[in-house]
């Protein structure tokens, strides 16, 4: 008899009933969430819903101090530095301290060694190679333009762009995108949520996370949401299961209509 088992690939995450606390105080209070390979998850939430402190679980830069436990690829974690290795994170709080004299091209490569500008010590020097990778990874991301700028010069949307191909120098199997689109205007927003679309079409292997209050931010290929309040997970599962006028009371507290478009949500409030 074959062991169907064997053949089947544990997940790249597996956050089990975590909970996290601060001066007594839950921050989050029995998460259990699992994530796929190649799966496309949107997390909804308002401030301090606890999205942030999940993340950081999963990343790897806390424990779950309140009980819980995280798996990655079936295997219990019990240092975080490994863990670190296979999930990239790109958030705009990063801006601040990559030198914005550097240049782009060495601010891509800077992500392979989890570098904040890059350094050249013996055993971690960048090759030819990996100057080629950011080039090609700046390309996908619409940035082959800024390549040999500082990212000083960058705009917020080019800044966010960079940082999604730093992140992926590491060739995580895990991506989080961490409100990428905050602050942005329109037209930056769009062409940003166009290159997240692209890279998610085209990288299949690799699961990404998408963390927005903003349901118009959901783009077609995120196909799972989760969605957070006051610590706890209140819905999660297909997108067209839980994006409704129910969740929004639930999360923001006002009445709204949604509207399904080109594959889209739109939030009209009532």
């Amino acid at each position: 008899m074959n062991r169907v088992f064997d053949f089947m690939e544990s997940p790249i995450l597996d956050i089990r009933d975590v909970s996290y606390k601060i001066n007594n105080r839950t921050i989050l209070d029995h998460v259990s969430w699992q994530i796929d390979k190649g799966t496309h998850w949107a997390v909804l939430g308002p401030n301090g819903a606890g999205k942030t402190t999940l993340l950081k679980i999963a990343c790897g830069y806390i424990w779950a101090n309140a009980g819980g436990a995280v798996y990655r690829n079936g295997q219990a974690l019990v240092d975080l530095r490994e863990l670190r290795k296979s999930i990239g994170w790109a958030t705009l709080s990063l801006t601040s301290q990559i030198p914005h004299g550097e240049n782009i091209t060495r601010t891509v490569v800077s992500g392979k060694f989890a570098q904040l500008g890059l350094c050249e010590y013996a055993g971690q020097e960048p090759q030819e190679a990996d100057f080629a990778q950011a080039c090609e990874y700046l390309s996908e991301m619409g940035c082959a333009h800024v390549a040999n700028q500082k990212f000083g010069t960058l705009s917020q949307g080019e800044r966010q762009r960079v940082l999604i191909a730093r992140a992926r120098m590491a060739r995580p199997l895990l991506l989080i995108l961490d409100e990428p689109c905050a602050g942005l205007d329109p037209g930056g927003r769009e062409m940003l949520l166009q290159s997240i679309q692209h890279l998610a079409e085209t990288q299949q292997r690799m699961g990404l996370i998408l963390v927005t209050q903003h349901i118009e931010e959901i783009m077609p290929v995120f196909d799972r949401v989760l969605a957070l309040s006051n610590g706890k997970i209140i819905e999660q599962g297909p997108k067209e299961n839980v994006v409704s006028p129910q969740l929004i009371q639930r999360l923001y507290g006002i009445s709204a209509r949604v509207l399904h478009s080109a594959d889209r949500y739109w939030m009209v409030c009532d």
